[in-house]
């Protein structure tokens, strides 16, 4: 039976939507999905068209959401439906809404720039180098398995989280004499959240598209769009 996903796509330009998400299209149709694009969330509200999916690859970065395109998609994924992302399009969406954070589980809060004497005033003052951890969760779940740890240089993201999320990879943010901080700061790098009889998968890396394909990234995300997909069990 083919299965059937949406990208939902806009927000901030500097997040590139469009061509982050095409990197992932073929590998969805490779792997049976019929796909969909939208550039309106207000297509959540459409409880038809949502129960119709098994997945929502979101990339909106900040942007809003009306309060019945939040309360179908919460709907939809509690009663099965897969929702997946990476970086500012799933973990800095609609920042007005605690109820989008709650069904997400973590929500950007900053990335720590560089030594100010280096910043030039584009988005590189924000990269940074840093590992990405698997945790012991990690190196046995189906979406992290047999990746090891891997350097990134580019925007680090600091999550605010809580316990309901499944932790399979982190980053730690170190004490630097420019930061107000006073000890390292431990963030998940990639979770996920069950939620009813549905499935949430975050990545935090995700800035641009090369860091997209950088090869522990990309299979990171193609493994978490399969497993985020709704689910016969579900």
């Amino acid at each position: 039976m083919t299965r059937r996903a949406m990208v939902v796509r806009g927000g901030w330009d500097g997040h590139q939507p469009e061509a982050a998400t095409d990197l992932f299209i073929p590998f969805l149709r490779e792997n049976g999905f019929e796909v969909s694009i939208e550039t309106d969330n207000e297509v959540y509200a459409d409880a038809d068209r949502m129960a119709a999916l098994d997945l929502v690859l979101q990339s909106v970065t900040m942007s809003e959401i009306s309060w019945d395109a939040l309360t179908g998609l919460r709907r939809a994924v509690e009663q099965g439906l897969g929702l997946a992302g990476w970086h500012g399009g799933i973990a800095d969406s609609y920042r007005n809404s605690s109820d989008y954070l709650q069904l997400v589980g973590g929500q950007f809060a900053t990335h720590p720039g560089k030594e100010p004497h280096l910043r030039e005033g584009d988005a590189s003052d924000n990269y940074l180098p840093y590992t990405v951890e698997i945790t012991e969760l990690g190196r046995e779940h189906p979406i992290t398995a047999g990746i090891e740890d891997f350097e990134l240089e580019t925007e680090q993201y600091w999550v605010l989280h809580d316990d309901l999320v499944d932790v399979l990879a982190t980053t730690t943010h170190p004490v630097r004499p420019w930061h107000p901080w006073h000890r390292p700061i431990v963030s998940p790098a990639v979770w996920t959240r069950l939620w009813g009889a549905g499935r949430v998968f975050v990545a935090t890396p995700g800035h641009s598209p090369d860091v997209l394909e950088h090869p522990s990234v990309r299979t990171i995300v193609e493994r978490g769009l399969l497993w985020a997909s709704r689910t016969e069990s579900a």
